[in-house]
């Protein structure tokens, strides 16, 4: 019983970055961007979620410092795709590059570590117990003790769903990527609609890094986010942008993670760590079967 409630608890952790950070792509996916910057966008994020964790000696501040550095590799991809015109394909490899490259050089010059920085003046996230539910067998041991993070995942995953099929805002999202020239004809800029969604999308991927950093670990390692934004990025092409089946996939993903976890007592880590990787390669190998099948 304490294998399966640590396999479901595992499972939760591992989908809280990678859904968070998916529900901002799905923002931009609407808003006709192809973004694949998410993965320097949550790795900005969990990098200034521990500098201002520890500086500021506060979780709060530290969120805000993650949201603050997702948002500056959101802006510059915002420049360029939006402003410049340039490629979105190779934008997001060359900021992703950039996020690993600039974290990596902060890192060392300003915590003079290389590869892990851990410090007990790093304040995590903490877990939050829901009264009563706690107490339920079982059950509470799943629903009661997670981080904040996830909670507000939850919370986020709502409001996605709601302003993006229920709003105009939404409706306006969706026309920019379906049909730009209608927005624009409207009055409404498609160039707008698509800053909005890259913001909403680095707000987002900057409270996945935090969680990575202050909520899953308390510490920053190079290259932490270790392939997340990918895996983000397949969920949401996987069904089409839509909240719940992007829900549904990263507790998946969180799950194969999870499970690698556990593989460890038997397997050498190396293997493990490949799981979920190996899964989204299944997932997308089935997607372009299933898409293969339709456009015949």
């Amino acid at each position: 019983m304490n294998i399966f409630i640590g396999l479901i608890n595992g499972m939760i952790s591992g989908a809280t970055p990678i859904l968070l950070a998916a529900l901002g792509g799905t923002f931009t996916y609407y808003a006709g961007i192809f973004n694949i910057a998410m993965e320097g966008m949550m790795l900005g994020g969990a990098f200034f979620g521990v500098l201002g964790s520890y500086y500021f000696n506060s979780w709060p501040m530290g969120i805000l410092c993650a949201i603050i550095g997702a948002l500056l590799m959101a802006l510059i991809f915002i420049v360029f795709t939006v402003f410049l015109k340039t490629d979105e394909f190779v934008t997001g490899i060359a900021l992703n590059l950039f996020a690993v490259g600039a974290t990596t050089y902060m890192l060392r010059q300003i915590f003079n570590v290389k590869g892990v920085f851990s410090n007990p003046g790093i304040i995590p996230i903490p877990h939050i117990d829901i009264p009563f539910i706690d107490k339920i067998p079982v059950l509470g041991d799943i629903l009661s003790g997670q981080n904040l993070m996830v909670y507000v995942t939850v919370v986020v995953l709502l409001i996605s769903v709601f302003a993006i099929y229920k709003t105009r805002f939404g409706l306006r999202l969706r026309a920019a990527g379906y049909n730009s020239p209608s927005l624009d004809s409207s009055g409404v800029r498609t160039s707008t609609m698509r800053i909005w969604s890259l913001v909403i999308c680095g707000v987002l991927c900057g409270l996945a890094g935090a969680f990575l950093s202050l909520g899953y670990v308390t510490l920053f390692s190079e290259n932490m986010t270790a392939g997340r934004g990918w895996i983000s990025l397949a969920a949401v092409i996987l069904v089409n942008g839509n909240p719940w089946g992007i829900a549904l996939i990263s507790l998946v993903f969180g799950f194969t993670d999870g499970l690698g976890l556990l593989l460890q007592k038997f397997l050498p880590n190396q293997f493990t760590s490949m799981v979920p990787y190996l899964a989204t390669l299944v997932s997308l190998y089935f997607y372009s079967i299933q898409k293969r099948k339709k456009s015949i």
